[in-house]
């Protein structure tokens, strides 16, 4: 991938894909679902503080929660077919598989980024995992099969979002190495030895960061204080 950057129009189009990933990550649907829902209350005040879907079907109720939970993986994906469409064309070593890829993964982890730090509210949003989640679903579907059966298997058992967020987010680095290489680069042929790392380390930074923005919840876990998840109808 290093080698894309010799191309100064590369380097303009991997900008760009950043630059609107980014802002269409700032656009934390948790913040503004709430707000509507509630009459203008800023769901980072309420609950865990978390500018997320779990908080907010928690906080404001149910149907807040499911289009919280809508807009952040519509958004991921918008944001990372855009990043595809615009990468696909760069040049270098690289098939058109790979670029647009890339661009993908990019997108993916700028919108990733953006969720987590909007640029609209203060930098102060969620934890990425509906974002992460959409960002395997388009890129990679059996890797998001695979790391989403472990999150239900997890929740069914516990009832808990977080520890099956952070079960969900440690398979999906896995099985995106595992998948990627004996499948689309040993068994199809598709992608490079070098896309099958780069995306794998893309992955893990930001599994790793997820896992690290649960850090209050790992606690309250150790503790045995974590709540477990109930649907309930909207809180005035």
């Amino acid at each position: 991938m290093l080698g894309l950057f010799a191309d100064f129009h590369n380097v303009l189009r991997m900008l760009l894909v950043m630059v609107i990933a980014y802002l269409l990550g700032s656009l934390n649907i948790a913040i503004i679902v709430t707000k509507i829902f509630t009459g203008g209350k800023d769901i980072r005040t309420m609950g865990s503080g978390n500018a997320g879907f779990t908080n907010v079907m928690r906080s404001v109720g149910t149907a807040a929660g499911i289009l919280t939970f809508i807009g952040d993986f519509l958004k991921c994906v918008a944001a990372v077919i855009v990043g595809g469409l615009i990468c696909k064309n760069m040049t270098g070593s690289a098939n058109v598989t790979e670029l647009s890829g890339y661009g993908r993964y990019l997108a993916g982890m700028c919108c990733f980024l953006g969720h987590i730090y909007p640029v609209y509210f203060k930098f102060k949003g969620g934890k990425g995992i509906v974002t992460m989640a959409a960002l395997s679903a388009v890129i990679n579907f059996p890797v998001f099969a695979v790391s989403f059966l472990s999150f239900a298997i997890t929740f069914i058992i516990t009832k808990i979002v977080s520890i099956s967020s952070i079960i969900g987010s440690s398979v999906l680095v896995v099985a995106t190495f595992l998948i990627t290489y004996f499948y689309n680069y040993k068994e199809l042929g598709a992608v490079s030895f070098e896309y099958v790392v780069t995306v794998s380390i893309l992955t893990l930074a930001i599994s790793a960061t997820t896992i690290i923005k649960h850090r209050a919840n790992i606690k309250r876990l150790l503790r045995g204080e974590e709540k477990k998840l109930s649907l309930k109808k909207k809180v005035n």
